[in-house]
């Protein structure tokens, strides 16, 4: 048995949250199931117009951010006849990267990056390119689930012409869950909340802020419900609404969280 005896923890991925749960319950704790976001894969002849693009006109850089979304790129240009030319065009261009995972399946097609990012997050990615002139540069950049205005910012500040494709699109499959958890936070009706990509903290935090609750809701992950997240990305989005009490393990894994959120309440 672990430390989270007593404890209320709310798991907000839809992805392996049976999984999750089991955990939490091996440590003693109570899961509550509050899907925040759904991530579904975009159908291949959504992508083609861009694929064809590519594939037509090259690219003088290719940026890949997501390992799951580089797959899905490269198995839906595979699914349209378009695998052969589609990697020729990414081969002949300069590749840049965030995230190891990304690194890992672009190793599945033959490909290494030029310029990989120093931390894992969007701001490092930027922050590797800072001496790469992008001036007139046509840059081809995979986003996942949802679009990241200050990704697609700093590629535009420094005068690239950009071409956004997303493999995968994030919804919001249950919207009265979403507000639910919101007031089960600031109520102090939950001990722990398990986030484990960026779109959840943004979905969370964007209905606070129509309830005008968004401070409210930060303050009491600072001082009650723990925030336990998986990764910089999502660390960093729950710093940038005010959240600065984070649970978040080194081993960007969700066994790796649960223990790390268990580790947390032993010692309070």
């Amino acid at each position: 048995m672990g430390n989270l005896q007593g404890k209320k923890i709310a798991i907000t991925g839809s992805r392996k949250m049976a999984e999750m749960s089991m955990m939490v319950q091996k440590k003693g704790g109570t899961a509550y199931e509050r899907p925040l976001q759904e991530t579904i894969k975009c159908k291949p002849e959504d992508m083609q117009e861009i694929l064809n693009d590519v594939i037509t006109n090259g690219t003088d850089w290719s940026v890949f951010t997501t390992g799951v979304g580089t797959t899905a790129l490269f198995e839906a240009a595979a699914s349209l006849g378009l695998s052969e030319p589609f990697q020729k065009a990414i081969k002949a261009s300069r590749i840049a990267t965030r995230g190891y995972k990304t690194v890992q399946e672009l190793k599945k097609y033959g490909l290494a990056p030029d310029i990989i990012d120093g931390d894992g997050t969007n701001a490092g990615l930027l922050g590797a390119l800072e001496e790469v002139d992008l001036a007139d540069q046509r840059v081809f950049l995979q986003l996942h689930g949802e679009r990241v205005p200050a990704l697609e910012k700093g590629f535009a500040e420094k005068g690239a012409e950009l071409t956004c494709i997303m493999p995968y699109e994030t919804t919001v499959p249950y919207p009265e869950m979403v507000t639910k958890l919101v007031h089960e936070v600031i109520d102090g009706e939950m001990d722990a909340v398990l986030l484990t990509a960026t779109p959840q903290v943004r979905v969370l935090f964007k209905e606070a802020e129509k309830q005008g609750l968004a401070e409210q809701l930060a303050q009491a992950f600072n001082e009650r419900a723990v925030a336990g997240s998986i990764g910089r990305v999502t660390t960093g989005t729950l710093n940038e609404y005010g959240v600065t009490r984070v649970i978040a393990p080194e081993h960007e894994r969700m066994g790796a969280l649960v223990v790390a959120v268990d580790e947390f309440f032993k010692g309070n």
